[in-house]
């Protein structure tokens, strides 16, 4: 089997002077698109393909999980020291290869070049270095029993084998966030990344052999998330499902994993509110949103999707806020003067069209943008201008469902009592922004707000020791800092007895002190 420094020709592709290997990590084996039916990566920027990717089958996943469970055990029997060492010789891998893992995913998903470097050197590597320093971590703990000369212990062991269902929002960050602290716990893991953008996930996979994991530790397959997804929730040895996706994809993943009793974590929508009070420094407060709803094109699940204002200073609000957005520079992702790339397929575009069209219809007014846009030198991409649209109803379509893309609607609010109400008034309950200098109505909106991340005067990302996680139908569990390794454990509990017992001994404590005499 030829290492990743070893491959020939054939499995790499050349696009914008971008190495690309588009092999899959199966278990042992890499498989070469000559080797399977194949799928196109679009470049979103102009609707055109330009590389073709193997399509895992069901079998390449039975193989996967099976080659997981072989090889998972000598991975656990490691120090956690030991497999700390290997993450951080990911994290050094990553941030040499870092310019070409950031321009791949400008390339597959249409992101800002900048934010496509950060999202490499500041969360995928970033992931491997934070839970690399777990090395030394406490890994269970020892109780006190109700009988002398006994110990009751409670130890963090893994789960064995996991699988990690991706997004295509963050292709490169979000198989790290899962992976590593996977890893660090002693799991083996096979990933699907989204069949929109599975070029990232496959540079991580011969980083990881680079590094040293053991074969069949870490694999990525390609492909459909119906039948391909299917049979990695469903099949038995899946021990641990994890998921960053869509409501509905939670739905059948949470279903899927039931049938084998597989524990589930899922991040899920998010429609996050974004507060503006009338002592809130309101240019501070315009630039903040308007970067929190336009990053990565509005396809952030912790994105500012509804902005509530203050009626006392809506008018300057909205003023700035739609200047700002003006200023938004749509160009090629590869450009350094880029702000905004395309929407990331045809099909989300059009879901954005779509929304914007029926909030007219509901009375929204739109401000700016509302129509595609036209890029030159980009015929054919799926480029929709930057939007901001004014409604006077909490209960319009926009307001409730998440738009995952370049529209911010704005609505005036009366008092923070009735900004909470229209905040909490969501079947989401990931993120919820609240930009206000009044101590009370911080304190109000931390206890109130009935979110799992709350972010004041300030905007995300999310940091790597927090704890990212949502409520309702943003999820279960989380992932992210100490909690987030944890979900990757469960517990043994061993009781302990050093003395040799009478048998009167035998009979629990409580029984022997109410025996009568």
């Amino acid at each position: 089997m030829a290492t990743t420094d070893q491959m020939s020709e054939a499995v790499k592709t050349n696009c914008a002077g971008v190495e690309i290997d588009t092999r899959m990590r199966v278990g042992e084996a890499w498989v070469a698109a000559d080797e399977r039916e194949t799928a196109p990566v679009i470049n979103p920027s102009t609707a055109q393909a330009f590389a073709e990717v193997p399509q895992a089958t069901e079998e390449d996943a039975q193989l996967a999980l099976e080659a997981a469970r072989s090889a998972q055990p000598g991975w656990a029997a490691l120090t956690p020291g030991e497999r700390a060492g290997y993450l951080r010789r990911v994290a050094e891998l990553i941030h040499a290869d870092s310019e070409r893992l950031a321009r791949i995913i400008s390339l597959e998903e249409g992101k800002p070049l900048p934010e496509s470097r950060f999202e490499v050197q500041g969360w995928t590597a970033g992931f491997f270095e934070y839970f690399s320093g777990f090395g030394r971590a406490a890994h269970g703990e020892i109780l006190p029993s109700d009988n002398r000369g006994e110990e009751v212990q409670s130890r963090k062991v893994p789960y064995g084998v996991c699988v990690a269902v991706t997004p295509w929002n963050f292709p490169s960050a979000m198989p790290a966030r899962k992976v590593a602290p996977a890893l660090m716990a002693g799991n083996a893991m096979v990933v699907k990344p989204s069949s929109t953008t599975p070029l990232s996930a496959l540079a991580l996979a011969a980083i990881f052999e680079r590094a040293g994991i053991p074969a069949g530790i870490v694999s990525v397959l390609p492909g459909p998330g119906g039948k391909l997804g299917e049979a990695l929730v469903r099949n038995p040895i899946t021990q641990l499902v994890t998921l960053t996706g869509s409501v509905g994809a939670g739905e059948r993943i949470a279903a899927g994993a039931a049938e084998n009793l597989a524990a589930v974590s899922l991040e899920l929508g998010g429609k996050a509110p974004f507060i503006v009070m009338d002592d809130a420094d309101i240019e501070s407060a315009a630039r903040h949103a308007l970067t929190a709803r336009f990053q990565n094109n509005g396809q952030v699940c912790t994105c500012n999707e509804r902005t509530y204002v203050h009626r006392r200073v809506y008018d300057e609000f909205i003023d700035r806020y739609v200047a700002l957005a003006r200023e938004l520079k749509l160009g090629d992702p590869l450009d350094e003067a880029t702000d905004l790339g395309p929407k990331v397929t045809q099909e989300e575009l059009e879901k954005v069209e779509q929304m914007v069209d029926r909030a007219r219809e509901q009375g929204g007014e739109v401000l700016t943008g509302g129509k595609r846009a036209e890029v030159p030198g980009f015929d054919g991409g799926y480029w929709y201008e930057p939007t901001v649209i004014t409604t006077t109803s909490n209960d319009i379509e926009i307001m409730q469902k998440e738009i995952f893309g370049p529209v911010s609607p704005v609505m005036a609010i009366d008092s923070f009592e009735e900004a909470l109400q229209f905040a909490n008034d969501s079947e989401y309950g990931l993120s919820a922004y609240l930009f206000s200098n009044d101590a009370k109505t911080v304190h109000r909106f931390i206890e109130g707000c009935d979110f799992g991340e709350l972010y004041i005067n300030k905007i995300g990302p999310e940091q790597l020791n927090g704890y990212h996680t949502g409520y309702r139908h943003s999820g279960i569990l989380g992932d992210d800092g100490t909690h987030g390794l944890e979900k990757y454990s469960r517990r043994r509990t061993a009781y302990v007895s050093w003395r040799e017992d009478t048998a009167a001994d035998l009979m629990p404590a409580a029984a022997r002190s109410n025996r009568p005499a």
